[in-house]
């Protein structure tokens, strides 16, 4: 009747752990790509990235330079004979100018509200984002000698 041949084959058992296998990487390699996608959108819309970067950048903007005055939420430097400003434009950026308003160098957006205080020579500047998170940053200024 039946003869058995010693032919080896590829049996139902064998094709479905195969498709179990196959569908199992895919959704694990979904899965990750979505991570990816999700990390890469919080890392370009991340405040607190832009944060220390705005505040790594302040740090190297007062290096050297002699605080002149705190005046209507606006600070005040003269650096090397410039006089420049550091304040909330009226849209929704912090930017350094000159002492006039004039120039357009914006260093921190989705700014909502700024307080900047001082005492002596220490300078503190209070900033609020449009979404609530708040973020302090004081400096020291040194006075040269």
């Amino acid at each position: 009747m039946w003869k058995k041949s010693k032919v080896s084959a590829f049996t139902l058992l064998e094709c479905l752990v195969a498709l179990l296998v196959l569908s199992g990487s895919l959704l694990v390699f979904e899965g990750l790509t979505k991570l990816i996608h999700h990390e890469l959108i919080y890392q370009e819309t991340g405040l607190e990235k832009k944060w220390l970067v705005f505040a790594d950048q302040l740090r190297y903007e007062f290096e050297g330079v002699r605080l002149v005055k705190v005046e209507n939420n606006r600070l005040y430097v003269d650096k090397l004979g410039q006089q420049l400003s550091f304040g909330k434009s009226k849209s929704d950026d912090f930017r350094k100018t000159n002492d006039k308003g004039q120039g357009y160098q914006p260093m921190l957006y989705q700014v909502a509200s700024v307080a900047i205080h001082q005492e002596r020579d220490i300078v503190q500047i209070d900033i609020t984002f449009d979404n609530g998170w708040e973020r302090s940053f004081v400096y020291r200024f040194k006075e040269k000698v």
